[in-house]
């Protein structure tokens, strides 16, 4: 993998850039450094921790700079370079490929398809497995979880930007995990902790014994070369 930037903003929220763009998920708070590149912003959903309308400033100093919102977010549409995007919905912008799927909270997640590579953010999709579940909510959580995740079963993912909660407690890393062995990425950023930076190391030790490689986070705005 070449020409791979990731930079941790906070919460789910990252820019990746890549050999040709610039990609930027859910972004809640951060320093953001708008490149040259073409840059599309996503936003998987409305909840405040995901979606912050900052983001269309940076209009200002790139006019061409593309969006492309959950359909959840429906107060921005009128500007021509904001897409409303709903789930198992396709959309192309040139030379990017953008498909998603449905989250088992709220809005989207996107699978991108560009420069070589196929990232995967999951917005708010993850097995949500709460200590103080019903019987019947665990078992609906984990059907609507594992029916979104084995939509990409035999899709070869390079880079997945997946949540690891802390707040779940021992479950953290319950969906990360299914994840892990079921599509097999090659590279998993946790996402969701906070800045309980101290989860990703037990989510390491956790799936130590599969191929795929986690990527370390220590800070925010911490910028990762793969």
């Amino acid at each position: 993998m070449k020409n791979v930037k990731i930079r941790y903003l906070y919460n789910s929220g990252f820019s990746l850039e890549t050999q040709n763009h610039q990609f930027i998920f859910d972004y809640y708070k951060g320093t953001v450094e708008l490149t040259d590149k073409k840059i599309i912003v996503f936003s998987s959903h409305g909840h405040p921790d995901h979606f912050n309308p900052k983001i269309f400033q940076w209009k200002n100093q790139k006019p061409d700079i593309s969006y492309v919102l959950s359909s959840d977010i429906s107060m921005y549409k009128d500007d021509k370079n904001i897409y409303s995007i709903s789930p198992d919905e396709s959309l192309k912008l040139g030379t990017v490929t953008i498909h998603t799927l449905g989250s088992t909270d709220l809005g989207v997640s996107f699978i991108v398809e560009a420069d070589s590579l196929t990232v995967f953010h999951a917005g708010d999709l993850n097995w949500w497995y709460w200590w103080d579940d019903t019987p019947e909510e665990i078992q609906l959580m984990e059907s609507a979880f594992k029916k979104e995740i084995n939509k990409l079963s035999g899709k070869k993912i390079d880079i997945a930007f997946f949540p690891v909660d802390p707040r779940l407690k021992h479950n953290y890393g319950l969906g990360g995990q299914y994840f892990i062995e079921t599509i097999k990425p090659e590279v998993l950023v946790p996402m969701h902790f906070g800045q309980n930076y101290g989860v990703i190391d037990s989510f390491i030790e956790l799936v130590k014994e599969y191929d795929t490689k986690v990527v370390k986070i220590n800070s925010r705005n911490e910028d990762i070369f793969l």
